[in-house]
């Protein structure tokens, strides 16, 4: 680091390197001995780092650091998603007692999905992970709920071209973990879940579908 030194005799200002610091020596002009600075703890000054990977012409760095984006969910989101929560179970309360078409169930099973496929994601999603938000997050849910509604089209299908309308306790066994596990895959691919909270998610929708067909005096599977 250059030590700025004042000559006494002409005042010419000027610098010279830290090594001479404390020593003796003559002006360059004026030929006045003058004797060096020490260098203070103040002077001293600590320089960053320089960094890392590819710089422009400028030698200015060309990597920008990532702004991590903070995870919100709408307004317009939470009013949609609980309005169709709430009309699902109005709609179930209508049609409490009576005979309902596999058309209305299915439409109460896909219009349930979204919404639920996008409030498991605000608490099981990975916070390491850049968060989905806007219309990324509306098409993910859309998706993924409408593959958790399919699991029950699955299970319907199972239902009634196999075991002909009938489902035994111990026959679940066998047809749950299918369901969970294609739930689980659907999670991972639409928000990133690992399997374990995929699986969590859809066994959320499954319950609530249950609930509602209980609501319905229809059963629960």
């Amino acid at each position: 680091m250059p030590i700025n030194v004042i000559c006494p005799g002409c005042q010419k200002r000027f610098s010279v390197s830290e090594k001479f610091a404390g020593k003796k020596g003559p002006c360059p002009k004026c030929k006045t001995q003058i004797k060096i600075p020490e260098v203070s703890a103040e002077d001293v000054v600590v320089h960053a780092p320089e960094s890392f990977g590819p710089k422009d012409s400028q030698g200015q760095s060309v990597l920008k650091p990532i702004a991590r984006r903070e995870f919100t969910v709408s307004r317009v989101q939470i009013i949609a998603s609980v309005s169709a929560v709430i009309g699902v179970l109005i709609g179930a309360l209508v049609l409490r007692g009576g005979e309902v078409s596999p058309v209305v169930l299915g439409l109460g099973a896909v219009l349930l999905g979204p919404p639920l496929a996008m409030a498991a994601y605000t608490f099981l999603r990975d916070d390491e992970l850049e968060p989905y938000m806007g219309r990324s997050l509306w098409l993910r849910s859309l998706a993924c709920g409408a593959s958790f509604a399919a699991m029950w089209g699955v299970y319907a299908a199972l239902k009634w071209l196999v075991l002909g309308g009938d489902v035994e306790l111990f026959q679940l066994v066998f047809l749950v973990p299918p369901l969970l596990f294609g739930g689980a895959v659907a999670a991972w691919a639409a928000f990133d879940l690992d399997l374990g909270n995929g699986a969590f998610a859809i066994a959320m929708y499954l319950g609530a579908t249950i609930v509602l067909r209980l609501i319905m005096s229809l059963g629960p599977f």
